[in-house]
């Protein structure tokens, strides 16, 4: 049996835009499986309500999870416990990501480096209740005791509980969307186990300076902490600027 999505997660399944709906649901649902959002043993809502939080037809969304279904992303439960649910593994990839270029790499990297470094400060000037600092902890626990496979899940969501103390629906939305992307980068790279240790320090600082309402410092050690990410992909992915300079996020 696993888990029933959380209020927490259901705020994420936000309605599409309708240009392209099936293919919108799939990539709204296939967002929150990478940001670990939806997490592995996570059950969907039932349909009726999947479909009402998406703003689609429940025709739609049979054939988005169908295709999901198919490529391994979710699962589906008969009996007492049933339901759809997402997959404990991950799809294995189907071959080589192709190498995006500098320009797709920098635009992810200055967006990030723009929303993150200012959703860190607007929650260290927020008034935070005991469940949103107990929210920011725990999650920070889970990406320091994530073991490799699950990492960066685990950290995508750290990040997007920060702009969450916001109070913003719309921030909130952005960092999650620029995660992604930042994500998907990350998926062509290796993990460095001195890298997430270093990352490790560098959330706690953040959390730090956010618990005790420096604003000044959460921003400024989220950029830190967004450069090394910065480096790490220009150098694996080849796309470093001629000037040898970084976007700064």
């Amino acid at each position: 049996m696993g888990a029933e999505l959380s209020e927490g997660a259901a705020r994420f399944l936000r309605p599409v835009r309708h240009g392209n709906a099936f293919e919108e649901t799939i990539e709204r649902l296939l967002q929150n499986i990478k940001l670990g959002v939806l997490a592995a043993g996570d059950k969907l809502p039932p349909e009726r309500e999947l479909a009402d939080l998406l703003g689609v037809s429940r025709a739609t969304l049979r054939e988005a999870l169908a295709e999901l279904q198919k490529a391994g992303y979710v699962e589906v439960q008969r009996g007492r416990y049933g339901g759809t649910y997402v997959s404990q593994g991950r799809p294995p990839e189907s071959g080589k990501l192709p190498d995006p270029g500098p320009d797709e790499v920098e635009d992810v990297l200055i967006f990030r480096g723009v929303l993150e470094p200012a959703a860190a400060s607007l929650a260290a000037k927020a008034r935070l209740s005991p469940s949103q600092r107990r929210h920011l902890l725990d999650t920070l626990a889970e990406v320091a005791g994530a073991p490799a496979d699950a990492y960066r899940r685990k950290d995508a969501r750290f990040h997007v509980a920060i702009a969450e103390i916001s109070g913003s629906p719309s921030l909130v939305a952005a960092v999650a969307d620029a995660r992604a992307r930042v994500s998907d980068l990350l998926d062509r790279i290796p993990l460095l186990e001195p890298n997430l240790e270093h990352s490790n320090r560098q959330h706690q600082k953040i959390v730090e300076a956010i618990l005790r309402g420096d604003h000044e410092e959460a921003f400024r050690a989220s950029e830190d902490h967004l450069q090394g990410t910065a480096s790490l992909l220009h150098g694996f992915l080849g796309t470093s600027r001629a000037d040898g300079e970084s976007p700064g996020a």
